[in-house]
Order: C-alpha cells, then sequence, then structure tokens
C-alpha cells in the first residue's frame, strides 16, 4: 500500500480523502464537509476498486494505514442518509417446503 499522506497535506480532503480521515466515522464528524461531499468520500471507498481481493469484505484504501470494513461504510453511508437502523438480514436464499414434494416421495 502506498504511503499518500506525504505530500497530501495541502489538498482539500475531498481530493485526496485518505490523508485526511482514518475511518467512516471521521468522514461523518467533519463539520466543513457538506453531506455530498461526504457521501462522495464514502462512495469512493465502498467503491469495488478498493476491495480486497482474497477478502471482499473489506476495502484497502491507498494512504490509509489499515484497511476497512465494507460494513462500516455501508453503515456510515446509511447513517448519512438518515437511516440508522442496520438493514434488514438476508442475502442467504431460504429453502422453500414444496407440499408436493413429500408425496412424490411417499409415492416412490
Amino acid at each position: 500500500m502506498t504511503n499518500a499522506n506525504t505530500n497530501a497535506g495541502n489538498l482539500h480532503p475531498l481530493f485526496h480523502p485518505a490523508a485526511h480521515y482514518a475511518s467512516p466515522e471521521d468522514v461523518l464528524n467533519d463539520n466543513e464537509l457538506s453531506a455530498p461531499e461526504k457521501r462522495i468520500i464514502l462512495s469512493s471507498w465502498a467503491s469495488d476498486m478498493f476491495a480486497v481481493e482474497s477478502c471482499p469484505a473489506l476495502r484497502e484504501i491507498p494512504g490509509m494505514a489499515r484497511t476497512i470494513r465494507l460494513a462500516d461504510i455501508l453503515a456510515a453511508l446509511r447513517r448519512l442518509d438518515g437511516e440508522d437502523d442496520d438493514p434488514p438480514p438476508g442475502g442467504v436464499p431460504m429453502r422453500l417446503r414444496r407440499p408436493w414434494a413429500a408425496a412424490l416421495r411417499r409415492s416412490a
């Protein structure tokens, strides 16, 4: 990972956010950024471009000292949108019972 902190001190945080923020929470807490600017930074961090190949739930952002969990970035985006709740559970399909399948097994 490259260290982008060396020459980014004079740049606006929007141009090189990894040099100014250590976490999604830091982005949310910056009162100098507008909501759209915060959304730009967080959305760029959530991008698949920064996904860790062996662990897609993590993001490795150049200039940051550590990897960031995608879940933390998405939670920050939800808070920015005024949605403090976690998303509903899901993602794993449920196996539905087929009433006719039991009849087929009994007749076989």
